[in-house]
């Protein structure tokens, strides 16, 4: 493994909107650290009893069954984007309007239980990706929605993300661990 690929994306590689994202996220190996996210995600997720799932902290703000599912979406699309990066493929990608998203998923149809158990099938999924990513690879960047990303950056993005609304749901729905 390269050091590029063991160490922090540098702030060039991916639009300053996601700097949050990926400031979230420790140093080290992606994928020893996307393997250690996995928990924080169960143990989270797992804990939410089924009659919290329809709880909005204010008006218009999404359900907490809204918000997993938006996870759920953004986890595939980000994790889609990095493969499509890291397998070379230099077309530029679209952004994704995540409120269109929210609103058609049918996320509150579903029990709390079935989208915690969906989200972590699909972060066995981003692991096993990220796994089978060759070192010479992380490197690989491409037009991604708002600027020029590689796929060590979209791995990091993917974490810090998926961390980025665990800590909404403590903060502001008031989700313990």
């Amino acid at each position: 493994m390269t050091a590029s690929s063991l160490s922090r994306p540098e702030a060039k590689e991916y639009p300053t909107f996601y700097a949050g994202y990926v400031a979230s996220v420790r140093d080290g190996d992606i994928r020893e650290i996307v393997r250690e996210a996995r928990d924080e995600l169960a143990k989270t997720l797992n804990g939410i009893e089924e009659s919290r799932g329809s709880y909005r902290y204010a008006e218009g703000k999404w359900s907490i069954k809204t918000l997993i599912g938006h996870m759920i979406d953004a986890e595939r699309i980000f994790s889609y984007r990095a493969l499509r990066l890291a397998r070379g493929d230099k077309t530029p990608l679209p952004g994704f309007e995540e409120n269109s998203y929210a609103e058609t998923a049918g996320s509150d149809a579903r029990t709390v239980a079935d989208l915690a158990s969906e989200m972590l099938d699909v972060r066995t999924s981003t692991i096993r990706l990220f796994d089978s990513i060759p070192d010479d690879a992380w490197d690989r960047s491409a037009m991604v929605s708002v600027g020029e990303v590689t796929a060590r950056a979209l791995a990091y993005i993917t974490v810090g993300h998926a961390r980025h609304h665990l800590n909404v749901l403590r903060e502001r729905y008031g989700v313990e661990n």
